[in-house]
């Protein structure tokens, strides 16, 4: 069965998002955007929610821009091709390999874990993974913390009152500073 992924960007206090909406302190160096890319190659279909798709756009015709360096083209050429989910409200179209969900976030899950294919199910966007962590789907966490405080803002897990018992799979410190960890949600 294909496992649901949740890999994001934090800040060390937490947040995937500043108090004031920004999140450039994000932008990886060279190492952690191969890293990031070598992830993306991982996933079999990726979950997006309306504002993360919309931010995800400029990868549909990245290729175009002769001032991109080759990860960066490299990225696009991962990216592009990649069967996507978007759960929005408010489109009513989408572009690329993409489609809007024809269900609730659970049945698309139950729906791709049951269908064959490889690579797990990424899911991405503060309010989906949030709801997807809140109703227990994910199975992992893969977090690429970064060395600053942002004080407030859009935090990574969701804040309810539900204890979840997780297992160290991996940890990378980057030349950054950013330190990855990968852990799986115990069963």
């Amino acid at each position: 069965m294909r496992s649901v992924t949740c890999s994001m960007s934090v800040s060390l206090d937490g947040y995937i998002v500043g108090p004031d909406g920004r999140f450039d302190w994000t932008a990886p160096d060279e190492e952690v955007f191969r890293f990031a890319t070598d992830e993306v190659r991982e996933a079999g279909v990726h979950l997006l929610g309306r504002r993360l798709y919309e931010t995800m756009l400029y990868w549909e015709n990245a290729e175009q821009d002769p001032s991109l360096d080759f990860s960066t083209l490299e990225f696009a050429a991962v990216w592009k091709p990649l069967p996507k989910v978007v759960f929005s409200t408010t489109l009513s179209a989408v572009q690329g390999n993409a489609r809007l969900a024809s269900g609730g976030l659970a049945e698309e899950i139950e729906r791709l874990r049951a269908e064959p294919g490889e690579g797990n199910i990424a899911i991405g966007g503060a309010t989906l993974a949030a709801e997807a962590a809140e109703s227990g789907l994910i199975d992992e966490y893969r977090v690429r913390v970064h060395p600053v405080l942002v004080g407030g803002g859009i935090p990574f897990f969701p804040r309810h009152e539900r204890r979840v018992d997780l297992e160290l799979l991996e940890t990378r410190t980057f030349g950054s500073n950013v330190v990855h960890l990968r852990y799986r949600v115990a069963r």
